[in-house]
């Protein structure tokens, strides 16, 4: 659906400008007609302003009004939107989108946009794009899922892409057209997903499902109590983090019995909900606002993390570092002392809850940290500064990240959209200084 063009007077004829500014009573008011953003206002004159070269405070007012759309309502998702192109980004709208809105764009995406109804076309001070950066690329969007995708995983040695849902399916795609091969219908709420080698581990409501994508064996793995909701692999042996607070331990003795349970490990009050492992150690955080760490050889509880305030949604671990984000609105930087605990050594604040992190390298081998937030984004930033590279929007928020080889990455969100990403292989802002380089040599 095209973009409608904003009214103004702008291209008018002499004769119909004329006719405006002699209309007998002039706006009274200094808010904009709402009924004119949307094309609908039938009243001349009338009292509210059909202009759309609006000081800054007027566009702020414009944006309150334009913050809800009946789609944003869970259950009542609107029809997905035209997407943009890497080039389409609102900075790349030309002259007269700077003559006529000098401000910045604001890192918002216009909600009219969204439903196909902006009529303020370039002069619209919000972005017209799904993604605000310059160094990355969508690739494609996989529609399929009905409720939100709760996972997404790469098993080795395959060309398949599986994404788990809250709608209880898991869907196989082909890496090559995007196509989705297979759709598995698991009969209960997926709550989280990953794979290690060949396997696959689904987590669900009282038991983990496994299948071998090399093998076709699968096995149903009871045990939990309650939804399951983080997976992680480490030393050879599966945990999840389980509803109860409990994560539950499967060893891999051998071929013929690849899970044997060991020991729970028990310290949490509340539901695991993240796990990741690095450095001979396996981190948990829980609703109950703590990091535990444990042993990978003794299965050992040796510290105890406090600082969140909030629900400790996921860790990551890198380099020498501990990475932990929460619904406290703060990412925080975990790092070792000289006898060997983990402190807080820097603290990064968000104007929004934290749901996802993962990390990555771009094409130039920068360190680039993704962020999923509550407010339907995912920050992009560069580390260790912090950074910001860039946005990606939806309008539901994302649920969950996974990163790949070749500069790929994936998002989830809450609709049930997959979408595939891409570093560029030369970043644009680095295109851009390619001819001042070129004279100076």
């Amino acid at each position: 659906m095209g973009i409608k063009t904003a009214r103004s007077t702008v291209g008018w004829t002499h004769e119909s400008a004329a006719r405006y500014n002699q209309l007998q009573t002039a706006p009274t008011s200094h808010r904009v007609c709402t009924y004119w953003l949307e094309g609908k206002c039938n009243r001349n004159p009338c009292r509210f302003l059909h202009d759309a070269s609006l000081p800054c405070n007027v566009y702020q007012r414009a944006a309150k009004l334009s913050s809800y759309i009946p789609g944003d309502c869970p259950g009542k998702d609107p029809e997905t939107g035209p997407v943009n192109s890497a080039n389409s980004t609102s900075r790349d709208r030309g002259d007269l989108s700077a003559e006529k809105n000098p401000q910045k764009p604001q890192e918002k995406v216009c909600h009219y946009w969204i439903s196909g109804n902006c009529v303020k076309g370039d002069v619209c001070p919000f972005l017209h794009s799904w993604f605000h950066g310059v160094d990355f690329a969508q690739l494609a969007k996989l529609e399929g899922h009905k409720k939100g995708v709760s996972g997404i995983a790469l098993p080795a040695g395959s060309t398949k892409l599986c994404s788990g849902s809250k709608d209880g399916t898991v869907r196989i795609w082909d890496c090559h057209t995007g196509q989705c091969d297979q759709v598995i219908n698991l009969g209960g709420e997926v709550g989280c997903f990953t794979s290690e080698g060949p396997w696959v581990f689904v987590g669900m409501p009282n038991k983990v499902k496994a299948w071998n994508i090399q093998s076709g064996a699968s096995y149903d793995i009871s045990g939990p109590v309650g939804q399951v909701h983080a997976m992680e692999v480490g030393n050879n042996m599966l945990f999840a983090g389980a509803q109860d607070g409990a994560i539950l331990v499967w060893k891999g003795v051998s071929e013929a019995d690849p899970f044997q349970m060991a020991a729970p490990l028990r310290g949490h009050t509340r539901g695991v909900v993240s796990l990741t492992v690095g450095r001979d150690r396996l981190y948990s955080g829980s609703i109950d606002q703590t990091i535990r760490v444990w042993d990978l050889h003794s299965l050992e509880c040796v510290q105890e993390l406090v600082g969140h305030t909030d629900v400790v949604m996921s860790l990551l671990c890198w380099d020498e570092y501990l990475l932990s984000c929460s619904l406290d609105q703060t990412l925080k930087v975990w790092g070792a002392t000289k006898g060997g605990s983990l402190e807080v050594v820097y603290t990064h604040h968000v104007d929004s809850g934290i749901l996802a992190l993962a990390g990555m390298s771009d094409a130039g081998g920068k360190p680039v940290l993704l962020c999923a937030c509550i407010d339907s984004t995912v920050r992009l930033y560069e580390l260790p500064s912090f950074t910001e590279r860039g946005k990606i929007f939806s309008r539901r928020e994302f649920r969950t990240l996974q990163t790949a080889p070749g500069g790929l990455f994936f998002t989830g969100d809450a609709t049930g959209m997959l979408t595939v990403w891409n570093w560029l292989d030369l970043p644009k802002s680095q295109q851009e200084q390619l001819p001042d380089l070129m004279e100076s040599g």
